[in-house]
């Protein structure tokens, strides 16, 4: 027997809508990671035989890139995140 209350179909919803944002959340967080540790740590010398600014690629990935790209990250999540609550109807 189905619960077709509005209760349950609002719970149904949150629970996707948190379903999805979770998603998102790992998949930008592990973006994050590897440019912040891959390109910083574990490649920076392949990549310090490329300069930007005058400094070694890896370099500049471990002290600046990657708070760069974080910032990005954070302004790609606050869009995504308000058309994944547009989709479940939970947006204000």
């Amino acid at each position: 027997m189905a619960d077709n209350s509005p209760e349950h179909e609002t719970s149904a919803a949150e629970g996707a809508y948190w379903r999805e944002n979770i998603r998102l959340l790992v998949t930008l967080m592990s973006i994050w990671f590897a440019c912040s540790f891959g390109a910083g740590i574990l490649f920076r010398g392949f990549l310090d035989q490329f300069l930007i600014g005058g400094y070694p690629l890896g370099f500049w990935f471990a002290q600046q890139g990657s708070i760069y790209i974080f910032i990005a990250l954070i302004f790609y999540y606050v869009v995504k995140a308000k058309q994944i609550e547009r989709k479940y109807d939970l947006d204000d």
